[in-house]
């Protein structure tokens, strides 16, 4: 299998999966997706993002937050699965601005203008594989100089047979990520938290890309990195 065709089977698959999920999606994952209010709060403390993307929205949840921490920013969700999509539409009907909705693999830069200040993914990226890789690269690209990379997810586990539940769920647990993104964002603050007496270790993120910063950035990058 090539690693296209290998891409395209992952896609149809992650849909099928959501398909099913998608109405008990909030209900069922509140016992396993920790640190998603904190992230947000964390990088509300960082300054106003006006030109927001969330990769992998699901059905909404951290948008709603954003609206909230955020009022007037241009939000954006984009996720593979309608099924996911079509919860996050209901639950930020009505909310201003309007959000934007993209139904697409995040393979490659978006390219908008103004450029994104704000990018995060939330349990995102351990689901991509493959394409974990080219979703880091295109965040680098969309994102503005001086904004931030914003990233909750699972990162190591020591038993086995759990990893391979997770994997069964398209979920990988390697310890992949947190390499890739510090070697293209400068770590502004880390932290490595265990779940469950040490089942598994998830983590938060926040990057900043370096560079002349952009009039729609609206975070200083000021002060040493903050790691826990």
């Amino acid at each position: 299998m090539t690693e296209t065709s290998a891409a395209a089977a992952n896609l149809q698959a992650l849909e099928r999966y959501y398909r099913l999920q998608a109405k008990i999606y909030d209900l069922s994952r509140w016992s396993f997706l920790f640190g998603r209010d904190r992230l947000l709060r964390l990088v509300a403390a960082q300054g106003q993002p006006q030109h927001i993307l969330e990769v992998g929205c699901g059905t909404g949840h951290n948008l709603r937050r954003l609206r909230q921490h955020f009022p007037g920013a241009r939000l954006t969700g984009l996720d593979l699965s309608e099924a996911m999509l079509a919860q996050a539409r209901r639950k930020l009907a009505g909310s201003a601005p309007a959000v934007s909705w993209r139904r697409q693999a995040y393979d490659r830069p978006l390219q908008e203008e103004p450029p994104f200040d704000l990018l995060l993914f939330s349990y995102a990226l351990t689901m991509f594989n493959p394409g974990w890789e080219e979703a880091i690269a295109a965040a680098w690209a969309d994102l503005a100089p001086g904004g931030l990379m914003a990233v909750v997810d699972f990162h190591t586990s020591p038993f086995p047979l759990f990893s391979r539940w997770l994997a069964v769920n398209h979920v990988r647990v390697a310890g992949h990520l947190l390499p890739a993104l510090q070697s293209r964002f400068r770590t502004r603050h880390l932290e490595i938290r265990q779940a469950y007496g040490g089942l598994w270790t998830y983590f938060l993120f926040l990057g900043q890309k370096d560079g002349p910063a952009s009039p729609s950035a609206q975070f200083s990058g000021q002060g040493p990195a903050d790691i826990v």
